[in-house]
């Protein structure tokens, strides 16, 4: 019974406490007072608190801009943007953090917590790419002006991951066009994917596509082009077998080249 009743008194002491916590936020929320409302949204952001914290902030950010305080208060706006995970502000914010106060201690976390920003906003790789390419940009620019950095490795990280990505679309691209039948295109892209990523994992698969559109658009082609469209596609297997003569594409790539010889001695002109 006394157990029950200490429960029941610390139930309502914890009631009351949240209800004078919430009154007392909606009085400073509709206070004219710009110290009371940081001060409060400052312990508000330190408790993690951040939606609330934010509603103060959008109503001083303005009356303390060019403010000794405005640093602190511009960096916990945009912080509170990350936590909340509302990236495109955060990145947004982070930035013009950058800019305003060049000389911060927080400069080096702004600038990362930006670049990571426009990561999270990178959409599937099918999709428009236009943050991909930000946050590459931004994480780039992030390493190259903090080498020692301790978010270095995990940047880095980051890096490869949306080059994969980007990857991963010029390539399905490329594959598409083969799937469609529009061979010229597809030989084209898969040419461009295999200049613009060298270093790619999918490297194997481009030189085996390339070689199969060319071999597509050849015998697909009008008689009098299908001779010189196969050497073009025997020099696409050529390449194909210089690096990738042992892979798992290796067999399929040969039964396609024994077809491109044989329609080859069946395009030479007879003798009379």
């Amino acid at each position: 019974m006394f157990y029950k009743m200490i429960r029941t008194s610390l139930l309502v002491l914890i009631t009351v406490l949240s209800f004078t916590s919430c009154s007392e936020y909606q009085k400073v929320l509709k206070d004219d007072d710009a110290s009371r409302k940081f001060a409060m949204a400052d312990s508000l952001y330190e408790k993690g608190k951040y939606k609330k914290a934010l509603k103060l902030m959008e109503q001083i950010v303005p009356v303390y801009r060019g403010k000794p305080q405005a640093e602190k208060l511009m960096y916990m706006y945009a912080n509170t943007f990350y936590n909340l995970e509302d990236f495109y502000l955060a990145g947004y914010q982070f930035e013009r953090f950058e800019t305003s106060y060049p000389k911060s201690d927080s400069l080096e976390v702004a600038a990362y917590k930006s670049a990571r920003s426009y990561y999270e906003l990178s959409p599937r790789y099918s999709l428009d790419q236009k943050d991909t390419y930000k946050g590459l940009e931004r994480l780039q620019s992030y390493i190259d002006k903090y080498p020692n950095s301790p978010f270095r490795t995990e940047a880095n990280s980051l890096v490869s991951e949306l080059r994969e990505k980007l990857e991963t679309k010029d390539y399905e691209v490329a594959k598409q066009y083969l799937n469609i039948e529009d061979y010229k295109a597809a030989i084209e892209a898969f040419d461009n994917f295999i200049t613009d990523h060298p270093g790619t994992s999918l490297r194997k698969e481009a030189f085996y596509g390339r070689f199969e559109a060319a071999y597509k658009l050849a015998i697909n082609s009008l008689p009098s082009l299908v001779k010189e469209r196969l050497e073009i596609a025997k020099g696409h297997y050529n390449s194909f077998n210089k690096y990738y003569e042992d892979s798992e594409l290796t067999e399929e790539a040969k039964k396609i080249m024994a077809d491109i010889e044989e329609r080859m001695l069946t395009e030479e002109p007879t003798s009379k």
